[in-house]
């Protein structure tokens, strides 16, 4: 009969504690990877959320230009009908006709300014809306940067520990950062204690 050799009990311990040791690690780099996509969502997100804000503000400034002189045509044109009005009768015809003219002009100039305000002010409220969407992203890549960050430390001590327990908890931190960091790029649900 051949003689079968057993292994040592040690050594299968120890070959155990390297595959658990292995997949821990290599669990490891992936939650890491996860980590650095999640940072980028943020400062991306952060990036969107202050370009978005720069924009809007120098378009509400654009808009403030663009009424202050629609109300100073339309003042002018106040003053001009009161003119008409007051001095119309006794008024040579050329300068009727002058004073006419002005004032069919400001009235266009009125109305271009009027229509090129509404044009600014739908852009500011587009980068508005834009502004809010990155503040709404933000706090998620926050919270799932700090859940990636406690599952590596987690997995790194499940490997001084030799502990699965300690292994799985890190587990369930990087699949909630990952939710979290998804939701991040993808706006898919919206916690209330986030906002």
């Amino acid at each position: 009969m051949a003689d079968i050799e057993v292994p040592n009990a040690e050594e299968l311990e120890e070959l155990r504690a390297k595959t658990f040791t292995r997949r821990v690690a290599l669990t490891t780099a992936i939650f890491a990877v996860l980590l650095a996509i999640t940072s980028l969502g943020g400062n991306n997100a952060m990036k969107e959320m202050l370009l978005a804000q720069q924009l809007a503000s120098d378009q509400w400034s654009y808009y403030q230009s663009k009424a202050m002189r629609e109300h100073l045509y339309k003042t002018n044109i106040l003053r001009t009908e009161l003119d008409l009005l007051e001095r119309g009768a006794t008024m040579k015809p050329a300068v009727r006709k002058r004073f006419e003219e002005m004032l069919r002009d400001m009235k266009a100039e009125e109305a271009r300014f009027k229509s090129e305000k509404a044009t600014i002010q739908e852009a500011a409220k587009n980068l508005e809306a834009e502004r809010e969407r990155n503040r709404a992203k933000d706090p998620y890549f926050d919270y799932a940067e700090v859940l990636l960050q406690i599952a590596i430390v987690m997995a790194s001590i499940s490997i001084l520990a030799a502990s699965r327990q300690i292994f799985i908890f890190s587990t369930v931190c990087a699949a909630l950062g990952t939710i979290l960091m998804l939701n991040g790029y993808l706006l898919l649900f919206k916690l209330p204690f986030l906002h």
